[in-house]
This record gives C-alpha cells, structure tokens and sequence, in this order.
C-alpha cells in the first residue's frame, strides 16, 4: 500500500511540474513604528511579516492562490498567526513585468503580548488576543527573471477590515486605502 501511494504522490507532482501552473513562493515585510507615550519615552518597534504562499495559474491572466504565515514584533507585542486566500487578475503583461492585482480575503489571529504595553497606548499590534478579518485589493508587479523564478512586490491595500477584540464587545472597523510600510512586501515565486 506504502508503494502505490508513493507511486501515487510521484505521478501527480510530476503531473503538476509538466503542465508549468502551480507555483510556490513566499513574500516578508518589514515595518518601523514609533510611539509617544508622552513624557520622553518614545519607542520604536520593527515589525516584520512572513507569508509561504501556494498558488495554481489558472490561464495567463488569472490565478488562485493562499498564503499562510506569521506576524509578530521585536518587543513584547503580540505576535499573529495568518491565512489569507487570494484571486490574481493580470491585466498588463510586459516583456518581463506583470501588473497584478490580488483580490483578497484574510483573517489573522493575534496572541500573546504584553499587558502592560496594552496599558500605555492603544495600538493594533500590542493588543492582547484579537482577530482582524479583511477583505480588498492588494495591487502588485511581478517582475520575471526567467521561466521558473519571478520576484514580487506587493503595494498598498484598498478595502475593508475589521478587528475583534477578545473579552470585549469593542470592534474596529475601516475603510479605504492604506499605504503604510505594513501593506509593502516583497518575495520570489518559484513555477513549476
């Protein structure tokens, strides 16, 4: 049974890897942010995020796709765990860019942190225990260096999100553009 389920496993990837549509790849930003408690004792925290992502290109101009990672800080902020499924649509194909734009859902649960930081200044990512759940645009350009690799860049996000705090009814809601350096990632794709 072990054999012609390995057998099994060998065909399909090799099945996939022949028809060039699926790809793997993964992107990670880097933000800075710093906070004014008021009395001379600013703090600065870099945050950083890391997303492995998986998708199948459907035909040249759409794609599907998830990326699933984590967030987190250089401090005792809280720390998150992410999925975030997409829909590519590709309308512009130059030689060796791409212009994209990812139709996005994503939910992400954030954990653990600091009490006392939560009690200094609110903030999303000190908070202790929440979900923010979001859905919009992510544009982007993808810039082919040869048939198997592309390097990505993802900018800004135009939609809506919603963060749920734990233990209590308050909820925060938005909409619109962002362009902070926390909606700027980068990464590589690898197709097969």
């Amino acid at each position: 049974m072990k054999k012609f389920l390995m057998t099994l496993v060998a065909a399909a990837m090799v099945a996939v890897s022949a028809s060039a549509q699926v790809y793997v790849g993964g992107s990670f930003g880097v933000g800075s942010h710093t906070f004014d408690y008021g009395h001379g004792d600013d703090k600065t925290v870099t945050t950083y995020k890391f997303m492995p992502e998986i998708g199948y290109n459907i035909n040249e101009d759409w794609a599907v796709g998830a990326g699933f990672g984590w967030k987190g800080a250089n401090e005792d902020f809280a720390k998150a765990v992410e999925v975030a499924p997409y829909v590519r649509w590709t309308p512009v194909h130059l030689k060796n860019l791409n212009v994209f734009i990812d139709g996005a859902f994503g939910y992400a649960h954030y954990y653990g942190g600091s009490d006392d930081l939560q009690a200094k200044a609110p903030c999303e990512s000190k908070v202790v225990k929440h979900d923010e759940v979001a859905v919009g645009l992510r544009p982007g350009l993808a810039l082919e260096l040869d048939e198997h690799f592309s390097f990505e860049a993802h900018v800004g996000f135009l939609g809506w999100s919603q963060i749920t705090y734990d233990n209590s009814d308050t909820k925060i809601t938005s909409v619109g553009l962002n362009l902070d350096g926390n909606n700027l990632s980068f990464g590589v794709v690898y197709k097969f």
